[in-house]
Protein backbone atom coordinates (compact mmCIF):
# COMPACT_ATOMS: atom_id res chain seq x y z
CA UNK A 1 0.00 0.00 0.00
CA UNK A 2 0.82 3.86 -0.38
CA UNK A 3 1.51 5.83 1.78
CA UNK A 4 -1.70 6.98 3.79
CA UNK A 5 -2.47 10.36 4.16
CA UNK A 6 -3.51 10.12 7.86
CA UNK A 7 -0.36 8.20 9.15
CA UNK A 8 2.32 11.07 9.50
CA UNK A 9 4.27 9.50 12.47
CA UNK A 10 7.61 7.54 11.91
CA UNK A 11 8.96 5.96 15.12
CA UNK A 12 13.00 5.39 15.40
CA UNK A 13 13.91 3.09 18.27
CA UNK A 14 17.66 2.83 19.05
CA UNK A 15 19.27 0.65 20.53
CA UNK A 16 22.40 1.96 22.22
CA UNK A 17 24.70 -1.65 22.22
CA UNK A 18 23.56 -2.95 18.78
CA UNK A 19 26.51 -3.80 16.26
CA UNK A 20 30.03 -3.01 16.62
CA UNK A 21 29.65 1.02 16.64
CA UNK A 22 27.14 3.23 17.78
CA UNK A 23 23.80 3.85 15.42
CA UNK A 24 22.89 7.44 16.08
CA UNK A 25 24.59 8.34 12.83
CA UNK A 26 23.03 6.33 10.59
CA UNK A 27 19.95 6.98 12.40
CA UNK A 28 19.94 10.55 12.47
CA UNK A 29 20.33 10.60 8.20
CA UNK A 30 17.56 8.08 8.67
CA UNK A 31 15.05 10.60 10.47
CA UNK A 32 16.66 13.27 7.83
CA UNK A 33 15.68 11.32 4.98
CA UNK A 34 11.88 11.16 6.66
CA UNK A 35 11.25 14.33 7.50
CA UNK A 36 12.15 15.02 4.09
CA UNK A 37 9.49 12.95 2.95
CA UNK A 38 7.19 14.79 5.16
CA UNK A 39 6.84 12.43 8.14
CA UNK A 40 6.92 13.77 11.64
CA UNK A 41 10.01 11.19 13.11
CA UNK A 42 10.40 10.74 16.64
CA UNK A 43 14.00 9.17 17.54
CA UNK A 44 13.67 6.98 21.34
CA UNK A 45 16.18 4.96 22.79
CA UNK A 46 13.70 4.34 25.72
CA UNK A 47 11.63 0.69 25.08
CA UNK A 48 9.06 1.39 27.17
CA UNK A 49 8.76 5.09 26.02
CA UNK A 50 8.55 3.58 22.35
CA UNK A 51 6.40 0.38 22.60
CA UNK A 52 3.53 3.25 24.66
CA UNK A 53 3.84 6.21 21.62
CA UNK A 54 3.96 3.61 19.08
CA UNK A 55 0.67 1.71 20.05
CA UNK A 56 -1.01 4.96 20.82
CA UNK A 57 -0.14 6.13 17.71
CA UNK A 58 -1.74 2.98 15.91
CA UNK A 59 -4.73 2.80 17.28
CA UNK A 60 -4.95 6.31 16.59
CA UNK A 61 -3.91 5.30 12.94
CA UNK A 62 -1.15 7.83 12.76
CA UNK A 63 2.18 5.77 12.66
CA UNK A 64 3.29 5.10 9.58
CA UNK A 65 6.27 2.58 10.76
CA UNK A 66 7.99 2.07 14.27
CA UNK A 67 11.93 1.50 12.80
CA UNK A 68 14.21 -0.70 14.98
CA UNK A 69 17.86 0.69 14.89
CA UNK A 70 19.50 -2.99 15.60
CA UNK A 71 19.15 -6.72 15.12
CA UNK A 72 16.89 -9.57 15.36
CA UNK A 73 16.85 -8.73 19.19
CA UNK A 74 16.10 -5.54 18.95
CA UNK A 75 13.26 -6.79 16.42
CA UNK A 76 11.99 -8.99 18.97
CA UNK A 77 11.92 -6.72 21.95
CA UNK A 78 9.73 -4.30 19.54
CA UNK A 79 7.12 -6.95 19.02
CA UNK A 80 7.13 -8.36 22.74
CA UNK A 81 6.13 -5.07 23.72
CA UNK A 82 3.29 -3.81 20.57
CA UNK A 83 0.47 -4.07 19.68
CA UNK A 84 -0.56 -6.70 16.98
CA UNK A 85 -0.73 -4.76 13.74
CA UNK A 86 1.78 -2.14 14.43
CA UNK A 87 3.95 -1.48 11.29
CA UNK A 88 7.62 -2.58 11.90
CA UNK A 89 10.90 -2.69 9.86
CA UNK A 90 14.27 -2.80 10.63
CA UNK A 91 17.43 -0.49 10.00
CA UNK A 92 20.24 -2.99 10.14
CA UNK A 93 22.59 -2.13 13.41
CA UNK A 94 23.17 -5.58 15.36
CA UNK A 95 25.30 -8.19 14.68
CA UNK A 96 22.16 -10.92 13.61
CA UNK A 97 20.06 -9.18 10.67
CA UNK A 98 18.40 -12.47 9.51
CA UNK A 99 15.28 -10.81 9.05
CA UNK A 100 16.53 -7.97 7.27
CA UNK A 101 18.50 -10.05 5.17
CA UNK A 102 15.34 -12.59 4.37
CA UNK A 103 13.26 -9.41 3.07
CA UNK A 104 16.50 -7.66 1.59
CA UNK A 105 16.02 -4.45 3.43
CA UNK A 106 18.81 -1.86 2.52
CA UNK A 107 21.25 -1.06 4.38
CA UNK A 108 21.46 2.48 3.57
CA UNK A 109 19.16 4.73 4.97
CA UNK A 110 18.02 7.07 2.13
CA UNK A 111 16.66 3.46 0.60
CA UNK A 112 15.23 2.46 3.46
CA UNK A 113 13.03 5.63 4.05
CA UNK A 114 11.89 5.56 0.69
CA UNK A 115 10.39 1.44 1.57
CA UNK A 116 8.77 3.44 4.92
CA UNK A 117 7.03 5.49 2.31
CA UNK A 118 5.55 2.95 -0.02
CA UNK A 119 4.58 0.92 3.01
CA UNK A 120 4.30 -2.50 1.68
CA UNK A 121 4.19 -4.63 4.47
CA UNK A 122 3.80 -8.81 5.14
CA UNK A 123 2.15 -10.43 7.82
CA UNK A 124 4.15 -13.14 9.50
CA UNK A 125 3.57 -15.50 11.90
CA UNK A 126 5.88 -15.21 15.01
CA UNK A 127 6.81 -18.04 17.87
CA UNK A 128 5.53 -17.95 21.52
CA UNK A 129 8.34 -19.49 24.28
CA UNK A 130 6.72 -20.69 27.36
CA UNK A 131 9.13 -20.76 30.29
CA UNK A 132 10.25 -20.69 34.06
CA UNK A 133 12.41 -18.62 36.05
CA UNK A 134 12.81 -19.22 39.38
CA UNK A 135 9.14 -20.54 39.13
CA UNK A 136 7.58 -18.10 37.93
CA UNK A 137 6.06 -18.99 34.25
CA UNK A 138 7.01 -16.34 31.36
CA UNK A 139 6.41 -15.85 27.82
CA UNK A 140 8.39 -14.52 25.13
CA UNK A 141 7.95 -14.04 21.46
CA UNK A 142 10.31 -14.75 18.61
CA UNK A 143 10.71 -13.68 15.24
CA UNK A 144 13.12 -16.16 13.10
CA UNK A 145 14.83 -18.84 15.70
CA UNK A 146 14.95 -20.49 19.06
CA UNK A 147 17.97 -22.88 19.95
CA UNK A 148 18.78 -25.18 22.51
CA UNK A 149 22.36 -26.76 23.51
CA UNK A 150 25.63 -25.67 22.54
CA UNK A 151 25.18 -22.67 20.44
CA UNK A 152 22.71 -21.23 23.28
CA UNK A 153 25.48 -21.75 25.20
CA UNK A 154 28.09 -19.73 22.94
CA UNK A 155 25.36 -16.57 23.30
CA UNK A 156 25.34 -16.90 26.97
CA UNK A 157 28.60 -16.17 27.43
CA UNK A 158 28.90 -13.79 24.33
CA UNK A 159 26.16 -11.86 26.28
CA UNK A 160 27.81 -12.37 29.71
CA UNK A 161 30.86 -10.62 28.43
CA UNK A 162 28.98 -7.74 26.64
CA UNK A 163 27.14 -6.97 30.13
CA UNK A 164 30.59 -6.69 32.17
CA UNK A 165 32.02 -4.49 29.58
CA UNK A 166 28.99 -2.13 29.78
CA UNK A 167 28.51 -2.07 33.29
CA UNK A 168 32.27 -1.16 33.87
CA UNK A 169 31.89 1.89 31.76
CA UNK A 170 33.26 0.57 28.32
CA UNK A 171 30.55 1.92 26.46
CA UNK A 172 31.78 1.00 23.41
CA UNK A 173 33.28 -2.29 24.47
CA UNK A 174 29.82 -3.02 25.11
CA UNK A 175 29.21 -3.11 21.05
CA UNK A 176 30.01 -6.73 19.71
CA UNK A 177 30.39 -8.15 16.24
CA UNK A 178 31.40 -11.69 15.38
CA UNK A 179 34.91 -11.40 16.73
CA UNK A 180 33.32 -10.78 19.90
CA UNK A 181 31.85 -14.78 19.87
CA UNK A 182 35.55 -16.38 19.18
CA UNK A 183 36.64 -16.67 23.18
CA UNK A 184 32.99 -17.23 24.09
CA UNK A 185 33.50 -19.95 21.05
CA UNK A 186 36.63 -21.50 22.19
CA UNK A 187 35.21 -21.45 26.21
CA UNK A 188 32.33 -22.87 25.56
CA UNK A 189 34.33 -25.90 23.33
CA UNK A 190 36.06 -27.59 26.45
CA UNK A 191 33.32 -26.65 29.07
CA UNK A 192 30.20 -27.60 27.44
CA UNK A 193 28.76 -31.12 27.98
CA UNK A 194 26.11 -32.24 25.64
CA UNK A 195 23.20 -34.20 26.65
CA UNK A 196 20.33 -35.43 25.61
CA UNK A 197 17.35 -33.43 24.67
CA UNK A 198 13.76 -34.57 24.27
CA UNK A 199 11.52 -32.70 21.21
CA UNK A 200 7.81 -33.30 21.42
CA UNK A 201 5.17 -32.46 18.90
CA UNK A 202 1.64 -31.83 19.42
CA UNK A 203 -0.53 -33.90 17.71
CA UNK A 204 -4.09 -32.26 16.95
CA UNK A 205 -5.92 -35.47 15.32
CA UNK A 206 -4.87 -37.59 18.32
CA UNK A 207 -4.94 -34.64 20.84
CA UNK A 208 -1.87 -35.66 22.44
CA UNK A 209 1.72 -35.27 22.79
CA UNK A 210 4.61 -37.22 20.65
CA UNK A 211 7.72 -38.10 21.22
CA UNK A 212 9.71 -37.20 17.89
CA UNK A 213 13.32 -37.12 19.41
CA UNK A 214 14.55 -37.90 22.88
CA UNK A 215 18.05 -37.86 22.23
CA UNK A 216 18.78 -34.61 20.56
CA UNK A 217 21.64 -32.94 21.32
CA UNK A 218 20.81 -29.48 19.22
CA UNK A 219 17.57 -28.57 18.67
CA UNK A 220 16.49 -26.05 16.78
CA UNK A 221 13.05 -24.01 15.78
CA UNK A 222 12.66 -22.05 12.97
CA UNK A 223 9.77 -19.17 11.82
CA UNK A 224 12.28 -18.48 8.64
CA UNK A 225 14.81 -20.76 6.89
CA UNK A 226 17.98 -18.19 8.54
CA UNK A 227 20.40 -19.28 10.89
CA UNK A 228 23.47 -17.37 12.14
CA UNK A 229 25.86 -14.71 10.30
CA UNK A 230 25.41 -16.20 6.90
CA UNK A 231 21.78 -17.00 7.01
CA UNK A 232 22.27 -20.67 7.29
CA UNK A 233 19.69 -23.38 5.53
CA UNK A 234 18.69 -25.32 8.04
CA UNK A 235 15.30 -26.02 7.76
CA UNK A 236 14.73 -25.37 3.63
CA UNK A 237 10.83 -25.95 4.02
CA UNK A 238 10.17 -23.01 6.54
CA UNK A 239 8.07 -19.84 5.60
CA UNK A 240 7.05 -17.11 7.98
CA UNK A 241 3.53 -17.41 6.82
CA UNK A 242 2.51 -20.87 6.86
CA UNK A 243 1.14 -21.64 10.73
CA UNK A 244 3.66 -23.75 11.24
CA UNK A 245 7.09 -23.95 13.14
CA UNK A 246 9.88 -25.87 11.66
CA UNK A 247 12.37 -28.03 13.71
CA UNK A 248 15.70 -29.43 13.13
CA UNK A 249 17.15 -31.94 15.74
CA UNK A 250 20.88 -33.64 15.40
CA UNK A 251 21.73 -36.25 17.37
CA UNK A 252 25.96 -35.91 17.06
CA UNK A 253 27.39 -35.46 20.24
CA UNK A 254 30.55 -33.05 19.72
CA UNK A 255 31.68 -29.91 18.02
CA UNK A 256 32.86 -32.25 15.45
CA UNK A 257 29.59 -32.86 14.49
CA UNK A 258 28.45 -29.60 15.18
CA UNK A 259 31.18 -28.40 11.88
CA UNK A 260 30.12 -31.33 9.89
CA UNK A 261 26.28 -29.79 9.89
CA UNK A 262 27.26 -26.70 9.27
CA UNK A 263 28.91 -27.43 6.14
CA UNK A 264 26.47 -29.74 4.65
CA UNK A 265 24.09 -26.87 5.00
CA UNK A 266 26.23 -24.23 4.16
CA UNK A 267 28.20 -25.93 0.87
CA UNK A 268 25.26 -28.62 0.23
CA UNK A 269 22.56 -27.74 1.18
CA UNK A 270 21.72 -31.71 2.08
CA UNK A 271 22.60 -31.54 5.68
CA UNK A 272 18.86 -33.16 6.23
CA UNK A 273 20.26 -36.51 4.80
CA UNK A 274 23.12 -37.03 7.41
CA UNK A 275 22.62 -39.93 10.38
CA UNK A 276 21.01 -38.55 13.34
CA UNK A 277 19.30 -35.81 11.61
CA UNK A 278 15.63 -35.13 11.55
CA UNK A 279 13.18 -32.29 10.51
CA UNK A 280 9.88 -31.62 10.69
CA UNK A 281 6.85 -29.29 11.16
CA UNK A 282 4.01 -28.46 14.18
CA UNK A 283 2.44 -25.84 15.80
CA UNK A 284 3.27 -26.53 19.27
CA UNK A 285 6.50 -28.64 20.99
CA UNK A 286 7.65 -29.43 24.28
CA UNK A 287 11.71 -29.62 24.52
CA UNK A 288 13.27 -30.88 27.78
CA UNK A 289 15.98 -33.16 28.94
CA UNK A 290 16.69 -35.09 31.94
CA UNK A 291 20.09 -33.82 32.17
CA UNK A 292 21.26 -32.66 35.73
CA UNK A 293 23.31 -30.25 33.85
CA UNK A 294 21.12 -27.48 32.75
CA UNK A 295 20.43 -26.83 28.82
CA UNK A 296 20.36 -23.25 28.19
CA UNK A 297 18.20 -21.84 24.99
CA UNK A 298 18.55 -18.98 23.37
CA UNK A 299 15.87 -16.83 20.96
CA UNK A 300 16.78 -14.60 18.14
CA UNK A 301 20.79 -14.58 19.23
CA UNK A 302 19.59 -12.93 22.77
CA UNK A 303 19.64 -15.46 25.90
CA UNK A 304 16.35 -17.23 26.78
CA UNK A 305 16.61 -19.49 29.71
CA UNK A 306 17.39 -23.06 30.61
CA UNK A 307 14.93 -25.68 29.47
CA UNK A 308 12.43 -26.91 29.33
CA UNK A 309 10.08 -24.91 27.57
CA UNK A 310 7.15 -24.75 25.14
CA UNK A 311 7.05 -23.18 21.81
CA UNK A 312 3.82 -22.50 19.48
CA UNK A 313 3.27 -21.01 16.82
CA UNK A 314 1.54 -17.35 17.12
CA UNK A 315 -0.63 -17.01 13.11
CA UNK A 316 0.02 -13.64 11.47
CA UNK A 317 1.36 -11.78 14.84
CA UNK A 318 3.55 -9.14 12.95
CA UNK A 319 3.41 -6.71 10.25
CA UNK A 320 6.38 -6.14 9.11
CA UNK A 321 7.06 -3.29 6.02
CA UNK A 322 9.38 -4.49 3.27
CA UNK A 323 10.90 -4.06 -0.04
CA UNK A 324 7.79 -3.70 -3.17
Amino acid sequence: MEQNASRKTVIISINPKAGRTSPMQRAESLRHYLAEKGFDVQLLTDLNEVAYKANQLHRENALQALVGVGGDGTAAALLNLTDIGVPLTLLSAGTANLLAGHFRLSLKPKKLAETIAQGNTAVLDTGLVKFNVDGEQKERQFLVMVSCGFDAAVVNGVHSAREERYKAGHKKGAHISQLSYIKPICKTLFGYRFTNIKVESFDKQKNDWEIIDSKAKWAFFLNLNRYGWSGLSLAPFAKGDDGLLDRVSMRGGSVFHGFLYTAFAQWFGNHRFLPGVKLGQAERYRISSESEVPVPFQLDGDPGGVLPLEIEVIPNRMTFIVPK
